[in-house]
């Protein structure tokens, strides 16, 4: 049964209800009075506002495509389309766009890729706007990211610059760059590995790095195999993935000259000639002013005993009765002079035949110095002729082993030189016909 508090919480309940419609009725009122002041356009049958902002409402940030496929993908604004332009920056090759409607286009040919214009799994930010042809300002600029990729694997092979065996002397430098093909995942780093431990050599780390080595002269020895000795050098490539690719290239070194050291060798030996040749030269010197002084006292001797005959000769003919008498007396006395002269200054045979060998000896060296003379650092023939002047000298010191050789002197090397080679001792040491 209804009572009157009922009735009375019925007709509240309707008030309410009533007072909610209308409410709802004046919300869609003034919703279709927005909608009435819409423009529509007459192409696309888009509501365009007006009063919004310019915005791309359909760009995609991120592409993905296929080698050999074809991207055509349409962007579209929140305005009318005809007003505005379309253009790209940074765009990959191959990547174009209708500057009136805004659709993009690309076909993926392999040959980009090939001819290393495009690279698979590179991301490539292109940067898209588009602007009001009659308001400048009026524009927006964006971008979008583009990626290749391609399920066929074109593996990336290591490529040295020298094809086959490289053959090389100890101390000769070999040099060659190490180059990459480039596949579907290029190279990124390169180890390099030898046969056995090398030394002196650069590491190759990334394509294009030169490969330098010059082998130090105890790779090979005289006991390998027809005196040379095979060395593989292994670079081996790798790409993000791991997967690797090796090139081997092989030398074969032959035993060489240790020129470094034989120059050393032949150096030292020439300055041992040297130092011998002054010694000989100084003792020369002494020799010859023995001989000098000799010489001198032999020639008063027999001036002294020609002298006494001769006035003998002279008052024996004298009228004077003394001076006859002293004029044969002194003849005498002459001939007495002469066993003087033997006992007192003998002559110096041996020192004379000493002097002439000692001189021959040292032109004999000065000769065999100059014909054997080093022809630069890399002289093919410098092991001979460190042995030939090595022989050279030992032979003549063998020869002059009696002769007293004079270890220090007063004099200098251009003092010596100028003693030793003036022409009044090659007239006196000369050889006669």
């Amino acid at each position: 049964m209804f009572n009157i508090a009922n009735l009375k919480q019925i007709r509240s309940d309707m008030k309410k209800s009533l007072t909610l419609c209308i409410y709802a009725l004046f919300l869609f009122q003034i919703s279709q009075a927005q909608d009435s002041s819409s423009l529509m356009h007459p192409d696309s049958m888009r509501i365009f506002h007006p009063d919004s902002s310019l915005r791309i409402i359909d760009l995609n940030p991120y592409f993905t495509i296929h080698v050999d496929s074809t991207l055509n993908y349409q962007l579209q604004i929140n305005k009318n389309p005809s007003n505005y332009f379309w253009y790209l920056k940074n765009a990959p090759v191959g990547l174009r766009i209708q500057k009136d409607n805004g659709i993009i286009s690309f076909k993926a040919d392999k040959s980009y890729f090939l001819s290393g214009k495009l690279k698979y799994d590179i991301d490539y930010k292109v940067n898209i706007g588009v602007q009001n042809l009659n308001d400048p300002k009026e524009k927006i600029d964006t971008n979008f990211t583009l990626v290749f990729f391609n399920t066929e694997i074109i593996p990336s092979r290591v490529k040295p610059t020298v094809n086959g065996p490289v053959w090389i002397d100890e101390g000769e430098t070999a040099s060659f760059k190490v180059v990459c093909e480039s596949g579907s995942y290029p190279i990124e780093n390169i180890i390099t590995l030898t046969s056995i431990p090398i030394s002196n050599y650069t590491n190759v780390q990334d394509c294009g790095d030169e490969f330098k080595w010059t082998p130090s002269y105890d790779v090979a020895k005289e006991s390998d195999s027809a005196r040379s000795k095979t060395v593989l050098v292994y670079f081996i490539g790798s790409n993000k993935f791991k997967v690797r690719d090796t090139a081997v290239v092989k030398f074969v070194v032959r035993d060489a000259l240790n020129y470094p050291l034989a120059l050393e060798e032949y150096n030292q030996t020439a300055k041992n000639v040297d130092q011998y040749i002054m010694k000989l030269k100084y003792t020369f010197l002494q020799l010859d002013k023995k001989l000098k002084k000799t010489k001198t006292a032999r020639i008063t001797f027999d001036l002294t005993s020609a002298t006494t005959s001769l006035t003998g000769t002279i008052l024996s003919t004298s009228s004077n009765d003394n001076a006859q008498k002293t004029g044969k007396v002194l003849p005498s006395v002459g001939l007495a002079l002469v066993p003087i002269k033997e006992a007192s200054v003998p002559s110096k045979v041996v020192d004379q035949n000493q002097a002439a060998q000692i001189r021959a000896s040292i032109k004999r060296l000065e000769y065999m110095k100059q014909d054997n003379i080093a022809l630069g650092s890399k002289d093919p023939d410098l092991t001979k002729k460190t042995a030939k002047l090595k022989e050279e000298l030992r032979q003549v010191q063998m020869q002059l082993i009696d002769v007293p050789i004079e270890l220090t002197n007063d004099l200098t090397e251009e003092e010596l030189n100028r003693y030793f080679n003036s022409p009044k001792v090659n007239k006196k040491y000369r050889l006669k016909g």
